[in-house]
């Protein structure tokens, strides 16, 4: 899906994942943080500010390190074996395929999520422009008030006390005033 579909319009009813759905998912999530917890740590900011970071040219460096180690074995340290470098460099690679498919979907899950918020962002910007039109009434008052209070602004009544010698309005802050919301439905 590109961004210029939108995921909700006005004629659509919203997208839902069900319960079930939501609960398998974490469980899903629970299961893959158990079968990993073996070998999952978790490092300071300054742990990993001092760790070497490997990039393609560094995977196809350790690729040949372990090739090197296994026909020589005499270049190992004594504290490592044969078996301990090629497995070392076999979890690694293990760990940077699950890890690209966990950032893919992240990333899916990010951009979805994102979409979703924007998409029901502007039916709630609708529904408030709709609680201040004029076939609202009276009776959509209080909660046009409490919509607008997201967006700072003050009441019109005091907005629109008449200004007199005696009554200058306070100087402008420095602060810019709130954008308005945008009033219209995204469209389809």
């Amino acid at each position: 899906m590109t961004t210029s579909q939108p995921i909700l319009n006005v004629t659509q009813t919203a997208p839902s994942l069900p319960a079930p759905d939501q609960d398998a998912i974490m469980a899903a999530i629970a299961t893959i943080r158990q079968k990993l917890s073996p070998i999952l740590i978790d490092l300071t900011p300054e742990e990993r500010k001092g760790l070497a970071k490997l990039g393609d040219k560094s995977h196809a460096f350790l690729k040949k390190a372990v090739d090197v180690a296994t026909q020589n074995p005499g270049v190992i340290p004594a504290s490592h074996s044969v078996d301990d470098v090629r497995n070392s460099a076999n979890l690694f690679q293990t760990m940077a395929g699950i890890r690209l498919a966990l950032q893919q979907l992240y990333q899916q899950v990010h951009d979805t999520t994102t979409k979703l918020g924007s998409d029901a962002y502007a039916v709630a910007r609708a529904i408030y422009a709709g609680t201040k039109g004029p076939v609202a009434g009276p009776h959509l008052a209080t909660a046009a008030d409490n919509l607008g209070k997201r967006f700072g602004r003050k009441a019109k009544a005091a907005a629109a006390q008449p200004t007199s010698p005696g009554n200058v309005p306070a100087a402008p802050s420095a602060a810019p005033p709130a954008n308005p919301p945008v009033t219209t439905a995204p469209h389809a």
